[in-house]
């Protein structure tokens, strides 16, 4: 794929436009794989956190998808969908992204009631796998993000609706991207935070594992409302 020299104001938008340019002129063709993370952070020379923030914002677009374990791939899409989300809105408005998590609760509620009523084994190991590696890793900031990300989808998944998971997939990659703009929640640092995480993913596990769909959406809004609160206190702190 080919470089071009960037800007340095909001070097992630800056990517992810060429990036977008080249699949929208088929330079990058659906179903390509582009390079690992590490390879494009050498070409564009910048830090690995710019560039998952590029990554992102192309899969909010809905321009890649994003495989566990195997990187990033161009979507295949008709030319209507190429139109790039104005989010700028978020990245300055208190209230709007408080707007975005209450959209994110009540579609990751409808997702664990979901879940509970038709998830099967296999999703149930899934989780518990998930769940194993959330406990082995506790206090890991990178990898405590990754795995609440993997659990969440995993769960969406367990609804064998694939709209829901795509809507996941749109919504907590804005998430991630505007949360991200405001330096970025330590929430995976504090090892007793991430403790409470691990135990409020445990207890909608077990509403799920126990086919009780109330009790599922409700540990889900208790372990939402908690993130929220956070988010809160730290945006407080900032403006104060």
């Amino acid at each position: 794929m080919e470089i071009t020299r960037i800007s340095p104001r909001k070097i992630y938008e800056e990517i992810a436009e060429q990036i977008k340019q080249q699949i929208v002129n088929g330079r990058l063709q659906p179903g390509q794989k582009l390079p690992s993370t590490r390879e494009l952070t050498e070409s564009y020379q910048v830090g690995r956190s710019t560039m998952r923030e590029a990554l992102s914002m192309l899969k909010a677009m809905g321009l890649i998808e994003i495989r566990q374990g195997e990187g990033c791939y161009v979507r295949g899409m008709d030319e209507r969908e190429l139109e790039v989300p104005q989010f700028e809105h978020l990245f300055t408005s208190t209230e709007a992204i408080f707007d975005l998590l209450e959209a994110r609760k009540s579609l990751e509620m409808a997702n664990a009631g979901l879940a509970a009523v038709k998830r099967d084994e296999q999703d149930l190991e899934r989780l518990e796998l998930i769940l194993a590696d959330m406990d082995s890793e506790l206090g890991t900031e990178a990898v405590g993000e990754k795995q609440d990300l993997r659990f969440h989808l995993t769960l969406a998944e367990a609804t064998h609706n694939p709209i829901m998971v795509k809507l996941l997939e749109t919504i907590s990659a804005q998430v991630e991207v505007t949360i991200r703009e405001s330096r970025r929640l330590q929430l995976y640092r504090n090892k007793s935070m991430t403790q409470r995480f691990w135990l409020e993913h445990k207890a909608i596990f077990e509403a799920i594992r126990d086919r009780d769909p109330a009790r599922a959406q409700t540990e889900m809004e208790n372990h939402l409302l908690y993130v929220e609160q956070q988010i809160r206190d730290y945006l407080k702190s900032k403006s104060g």
